[in-house]
């Protein structure tokens, strides 16, 4: 199928200020999914695999702990899930994920960086049927026949597995993600994921040259120095 995937656009902390972003962006994801089950690890899946992540991000423990006695507290705040789509700039499909308690204060900041970018915002399903909601599991190995044989024995509605260079990537349905990792570890305990999450992947590429190149990496900054964006998934293609 050729696919092309990039986790987390963007969301490397390069600095102090980027890695408190970081931070309170996680917290936030945490606290939610410990709120929204349990908030302990391993009687909620979603919340053990949310902080496998924020470890893998390099996130301080006493962030992890701090939302997690959140969580366990009485009250505390009301978020709500909002996803903005749109077209970046060369034309490109982006989906934006926000974790909001301000859903006017997320649409305007969002909107204020689609303008500023010289993106254009769009409504509810502009660009959503260009992608598709896949689990997104990426580890090293090279026998993809193999991986897509195990899968396939646990009854994973499997997408595709890739195979380049050295690492694997398995795209499943959303719904099989957990299925999908519990497969993968059985066949491999001691497994590590560079990726595992369910994401959106476009299903086809949109090359970026000259001015846009710049242009939607400026974009991208905007965006991610907005608090309440979580996600940025898009099917932009950057020159090598």
């Amino acid at each position: 199928m050729g696919r092309s995937f990039e986790n987390r656009k963007h969301s490397i902390a390069k600095t102090a200020a980027q890695k408190s972003k970081l931070y309170s962006r996680y917290g936030k994801m945490l606290y939610v999914v410990a709120k929204n089950g349990v908030p302990e690890p391993e009687s909620n899946p979603a919340l053990k695999n949310m902080i496998e992540k924020a470890k893998k991000e390099q996130v301080p423990s006493h962030v992890i702990e701090k939302a997690m006695e959140k969580a366990r507290g009485a009250g505390g705040e009301d978020y709500s899930e909002a996803k903005y789509e749109g077209f970046g700039p060369g034309g490109c499909s982006v989906i934006v994920d926000c974790l909001t308690d301000n859903p006017t204060r997320t649409f305007t900041d969002v909107r204020n960086c689609f303008n500023k970018g010289g993106a254009k915002l769009g409504n509810t399903g502009t660009v959503a049927h260009s992608f598709d909601h896949l689990s997104v599991l990426s580890f090293k190995g090279d026998d993809a026949d193999q991986i897509l044989e195990a899968l396939l024995e646990a009854d994973v509605d499997v997408d595709d597995v890739e195979s380049n260079d050295g690492q694997l990537t398995v795209f499943a349905a959303a719904t099989d993600f957990f299925k999908a990792k519990q497969a993968l570890l059985e066949m491999q305990p001691d497994m590590e994921f560079d990726v595992q999450e369910i994401a959106f992947v476009g299903q086809s590429d949109v090359e970026l040259s000259g001015d846009d190149v710049e242009a939607f990496e400026k974009f991208l900054d905007l965006l991610n120095e907005c608090d309440d964006v979580q996600n940025v998934y898009h099917n932009a293609k950057f020159p090598d």
